[in-house]
């Protein structure tokens, strides 16, 4: 019983604890709807999906499918920068594509951004994605 009750208590402990920080950064697009670039909780960076908007001029990049990912990649790394964070710390990655025949464009790219410790991932082929690009990228990342 005593086992239990401390348990409670630890539980109680974590959540009270819980520090949720949004990250925001002119680097990288404003949302496009209701939710954040990033948030903070609990030593975890959780980074909303990015499409290849250029934070500068508010354009996509959409001549090809390598300078595409190249700006999804360019947006990750601003919002995992106004973190205090690098592609080092990222855990999980999950690419979202509108045709699986760009994966290995978009590999080669992605890749170019980890040089070790690589993050688990997944990629899957979705029917759409938002302003009709062709790839979208959410990250996980720690300290």
């Amino acid at each position: 019983m005593l086992n239990k009750i401390f348990a409670i208590f630890a539980i109680i402990s974590i959540i009270t604890n819980m520090d949720k920080k949004i990250i925001r950064t002119d680097k990288a697009p404003a949302p496009i709807g209701p939710y954040s670039q990033a948030v903070l909780i609990n030593n975890l960076l959780y980074v909303s999906g990015q499409i290849a908007i250029n934070p500068a001029t508010n354009q996509l990049v959409m001549d090809n499918i390598i300078e595409e990912t190249q700006q999804v990649m360019k947006n990750i790394e601003a919002i995992l920068d106004a973190a205090g964070m690098n592609f080092s710390n990222v855990v999980k990655t999950s690419i979202f594509l509108k045709d699986m025949s760009h994966f290995s464009s978009v590999n080669e790219v992605y890749g170019a951004y980890f040089k070790s410790d690589f993050p688990a991932r997944e990629t899957v082929q979705v029917a759409a994605l938002p302003k009709n690009v062709n790839v979208e990228i959410s990250v996980v990342a720690s300290f």
